[in-house]
């Protein structure tokens, strides 16, 4: 895709965006890149982003690109029904048969997006790291402990903070932890795009399709969902 193309998709954005994009239910507005669906705007950043990056002895890859309603809602259930762990902040695996409905939620959306609310629907967001980093076998573990200190992406994020993200379009959404979702600093997000799906994702657009969804705790998430919106989906970073 050229960037004309890019562009005028950028553009046609700008206006009403249907809610099946803003949830994570339709591929339309996504083009292949490298294997990875990224929204059709964000394709020549993302090249100029990676060639910025390599000059400087990264290898910038994508670990995590567009991920669908459907695949958001497999990953939640899973977490409320036992079949993938729920962490901590320290990294300690919670027992939820010893929290409440509303806790189990709260921690599980510390760490994992409610379906239809990720920002990984829009194509605008990545988790990224550095490949050149680490061996082709490497298991990525996407934790604090890979990219700070002398976790072995650190360096990368590094320069992404001292050089690239201060003056670029591309922004971390959870740098600072706000009590809501726990910081992740592998999650870069193309802003010119991004911040125009955020405004148009409204609790009304989310309860609209949660409603019609075989998710797990449905009634109480809908029950508290605008508290829900305001402290894990409203990023104000």
């Amino acid at each position: 895709m050229g960037c004309s193309a890019g562009i005028n998709t950028a553009m046609q954005d700008h206006l009403k965006i249907e809610s099946q994009r803003l949830t994570g239910c339709t591929q339309s507005h996504l083009v292949d890149w490298s294997g990875a669906l990224v929204h059709g705007a964000v394709v020549e950043p993302l090249n100029s982003l990676c060639q910025q990056a390599a000059q400087n002895g990264f290898d910038l890859r994508l670990c995590s690109s567009f991920r669908s309603f459907d695949r958001q809602l497999i990953i939640w259930n899973h977490k409320l029904s036992g079949l993938r762990p729920v962490f901590d902040d320290s990294g300690a695996r919670l027992d939820l048969t010893q929290l409440s409905e509303w806790q189990q939620i709260q921690a599980v959306m510390r760490w994992s997006a409610l379906p239809g609310a990720s920002r990984h629907h829009w194509g605008t967001d990545f988790d990224i790291y550095d490949a050149a980093a680490v061996d082709a076998d490497y298991q990525i573990q996407l934790v604090p402990e890979e990219v700070e200190g002398s976790g072995v992406f650190a360096p990368f994020h590094d320069w992404l903070d001292s050089s690239v993200l201060a003056s670029a379009d591309f922004y971390r959404p959870y740098a600072q932890d706000l009590g809501g979702i726990a910081p992740e600093r592998w999650h870069i997000s193309y802003r010119p795009v991004a911040e125009n799906y955020a405004a148009q994702l409204t609790v009304e657009v989310l309860a609209e399709r949660l409603a019609s969804a075989d998710l797990v705790y449905k009634e109480t998430v809908l029950a508290r969902l605008d508290e829900l919106f305001q402290r894990y989906i409203s990023v104000k970073n």
